[in-house]
Formats: structure tokens, C-alpha cells, sequence
């Protein structure tokens, strides 16, 4: 056995070589809260518990696999978005910040809708990865009916798993949205069907932009989810947006998360198409980041 002090200093020499101390310090709150349900001032108020040898063998796999720069929320199998609980694995994108940026912007969106006498409020998201951005929406706003599309089966599983741990009701598909004609495949008689939202967080990160991505970015977390060619980088907000142009409802929005170094080209392709009251936003950090448009 060893003392958490004693461990907590191992663990920090080990990563030392690998990342910043601030990333360390929240690696090891995140692994003792995981493995001794412990918070940071329990390291102050019991620096001398004794972690016993089946957890310190848990602590020195995660040491392993974080050396190998897989990501905390992998290794745990959950990470935690707009303040719930969600499960990951490598089969999904890591839920990032900025996506609950245009999450609270569409909940806001949403609400101006209801003000104005709608009674349901129809929402489909393209591309749903870990259901994040559905679940979500489904948690804050009632009165939703909440359709999501991915083209992973497995993401759809996890997916599926969320929604129920999260105790929401929402329709998962699988679909490959670029061999997609219509999205009345989505209603129960085949009939066309609308939204009053619909959303998309689509790959869209070029591959020249690879070089300057995090290692534990390109080594665990799936391509199909994330890259575009350099060739044509819009390729899935062009099909989205063709999409929305025939199952928008009269007073519906289309949301994006787009690539910050594309947000002039994805609004005047926005604007060939025809919609209208297109507002480009910056995320947090400053960047180009999230679009709104309406038909």
C-alpha cells in the first residue's frame, strides 16, 4: 500500500515528460474521485490514507494509458456535458466546450419559439456521436420531439445509452446522411415531415489542419467523426443545408458548429442556397464557431 501523498507525487513524476502540471493535477482529481470518491480537499484533510493495492493497480493502468496520450474521459468511460452525465468510448467524439456554446444558443432559440404559441417543438440532429447535443436540448426544453442521425452504428449504441441514463425519450437513426434524398424515412408512414430545429456538429476538420491537433486527439478519437477533405471541406454542410431547404419548417433555424477558419465560405454557401438571418458567432475562445440561418 502507499499513502495518497506519496502516490499523488509518483503520478505527477510519471507525466511530468507529457504534460503541463495543470493538466496532471486535474487527470489525478478526476482518477480519485473515479477510484476513492474523494475530492481535492480530501487530499488536504487525509494526505496519509492508505490506497490499497486493487486501486493502485487502477490508478497505474490509467497512468499507463494517459502516458500513452489516450484521453481521460476514455479511460473513465464518461465525461460530463451542459452538466450531465454521459457515457464515451472510441466510437464517439469527446463532447467539447464550444458545442454547449450553440447547445444554450438553440435552447435560447427554442424558447423564443415556444413564446410565440408553439405547442411542440420538432428538432433533428445530424451527426448526434454521444447524443450530447439532443439529450441536452430534450433535458431543458419541454414540450420537444427529438429525432437524431448518425452514420455509426456503434455511436448510435452509446447513444442509446445516454438517453437513457439522461431518462429522455428521443428517435435514433442510422443513416449516412450524404446518400440521404429525403428525411421522411424518419416518420413512422414515410410521409414528408418538418423541424422546427435542426442541428449538425458534422466532421468538418481539414486534413491539412492535422498537423496542428493534439496527439491524443488523432490517435483515439474516430476520423470518420472528425476530418473533411481539403478538397471539399463543406461537402457535409452543403447536403445538410439542401436537406433543411425541403424539411425546415416556415419559422424552423438550421445550427452549425463549423470549422473556425470557414465560417465566411460556410455563410455564403448558406446564402447561395437561399436562407435568410444568417448570424455567424464566436466560441469562448474567439473563433469563428457557430452559424444560425433560417429558409
Amino acid at each position: 500500500m502507499i499513502t495518497l501523498k506519496e502516490y499523488k507525487k509518483d503520478f505527477f513524476k510519471a507525466l511530468e515528460n507529457h504534460f503541463p502540471s495543470t493538466e496532471i493535477d486535474t487527470f489525478f482529481m478526476y482518477l480519485i474521485e473515479e477510484y476513492l470518491d474523494f475530492k481535492r480537499i480530501d487530499i488536504v484533510l487525509n494526505p496519509d490514507f492508505l490506497i490499497n493495492e486493487e486501486k493502485i493497480s487502477l490508478f497505474d493502468t490509467a497512468l499507463i494509458k494517459l502516458k500513452n496520450h489516450e484521453p481521460i474521459q476514455y479511460i473513465l468511460g464518461k465525461t460530463e456535458f451542459f452538466g450531465f452525465p454521459f457515457i464515451v468510448d472510441k466510437n464517439t467524439l469527446i463532447p467539447r466546450p464550444e458545442t454547449e456554446e450553440l447547445v444554450a444558443w438553440i435552447i435560447d432559440e427554442i424558447r423564443i419559439l415556444n413564446d410565440k404559441s408553439f405547442s411542440k417543438i420538432s428538432i433533428l440532429d445530424i451527426g448526434t456521436g454521444t447524443g450530447c447535443i439532443p439529450i441536452s436540448l430534450s433535458k431543458n426544453i419541454n414540450y420537444t420531439s427529438v429525432f437524431a442521425i448518425d452514420i455509426s452504428e456503434k455511436a448510435l449504441e452509446i447513444a442509446i445509452k445516454n438517453a437513457e441514463l439522461n431518462q429522455v425519450s428521443i428517435s435514433f437513426f442510422e443513416m449516412d446522411i450524404l446518400k440521404t434524398s429525403n428525411l421522411n424515412l424518419l416518420s413512422k408512414d414515410k410521409t414528408e415531415i418538418n423541424f422546427d430545429i435542426i442541428v449538425s456538429n458534422p466532421p468538418y476538420v481539414r486534413e491539412l489542419e492535422k498537423s496542428a491537433m493534439s496527439k491524443n486527439v488523432l490517435e483515439n478519437e474516430p476520423h470518420e467523426a472528425l476530418f473533411v477533405s481539403d478538397k471539399n471541406p463543406l461537402i457535409f454542410y452543403e447536403k445538410i443545408a439542401d436537406l433543411a431547404l425541403q424539411h425546415l419548417s416556415e419559422n424552423g433555424f438550421l445550427f452549425f458548429e463549423i470549422n473556425q477558419y470557414l465560417g465566411n465560405q460556410t455563410v455564403e454557401m448558406l446564402l447561395n442556397k437561399g436562407f435568410k438571418n444568417i448570424e455567424l458567432r464566436k466560441d469562448i475562445f474567439g473563433n469563428d464557431r457557430m452559424i444560425k440561418a433560417s429558409i
